[in-house]
C-alpha cells in the first residue's frame, strides 16, 4: 500500500478528491444514460429499424421491378408476335381480295368484249341487209333503164331475190 500512497503522491492524486470526482461521473453518467444515452440510442434504434425496413422494401421494388420487366418483355414479345400475325392476315386478305378484284375484273372485261362482239355482229348483219336492199333496189333501177320497160312488182321482187343470193355467196 505504501508503492500506492507513493504513485499517488507523485501523480498528486487526493483521495477525497477522486472520490468525489468519482461520485460526479457516476450521477452525470446516471443521468445522461437516462436522460440522454437512453432516448439517442433508442432514436438510433428506431431509426436502424427503419433503414432496414427501407432495404427491404427497396429489395422487394427491386425484385418487383425485374418481374415486371419482365412481364413487359414477355408482352412485347407475345404483342410483337400477334402483330405479325395480323400483318400476315391482312396481306393475306389483301391477296386474296386483290385476286378476287382481278378475276372480276376480268369476267367483267370478257362480258364486256362479248357484248361489243354481238353488238358488231348485229350491225354487220343490219349493214347487210340495207346493203342488200339497195342493191336490189340499185339492180331494178339499173335494169330498168337498161332494159327500157318499166318491171312489175314480181319482177322487181324475183330481180332482189336472185340479188340477194348472189350477195350472200
Amino acid at each position: 500500500m505504501e508503492i500506492a500512497q507513493e504513485i499517488a503522491q507523485n501523480f498528486g492524486l487526493e483521495w477525497p478528491k477522486f472520490i468525489a470526482q468519482v461520485l460526479i461521473f457516476g450521477i452525470v453518467y446516471y443521468v445522461l444514460k437516462q436522460k440522454a444515452f437512453g432516448p439517442i440510442l433508442s432514436m438510433l434504434e428506431v431509426r436502424r429499424k427503419h433503414i432496414e425496413e427501407l432495404e427491404a422494401d427497396r429489395k422487394k421494388v427491386k425484385e418487383r421491378l425485374a418481374a415486371a420487366e419482365a412481364e413487359a418483355k414477355n408482352l412485347r414479345v407475345a404483342a410483337d408476335k400477334e402483330a405479325g400475325r395480323l400483318i400476315e392476315e391482312a396481306r393475306a386478305s389483301a391477296n386474296a381480295l386483290r385476286e378476287k378484284r382481278a378475276q372480276e375484273a376480268t369476267l367483267e372485261a370478257g362480258q364486256i368484249i362479248a357484248k361489243a362482239r354481238e353488238a358488231t355482229q348485229m350491225e354487220r348483219e343490219e349493214v347487210f341487209a340495207e346493203l342488200r336492199r339497195d342493191f336490189g333496189r340499185l339492180l331494178v333501177s339499173t335494169t330498168a333503164t337498161v332494159t327500157g320497160k318499166v318491171l312489175t312488182k314480181s319482177d322487181q321482187d324475183t330481180i332482189n331475190e336472185e340479188a340477194a343470193s348472189q350477195i350472200a355467196l
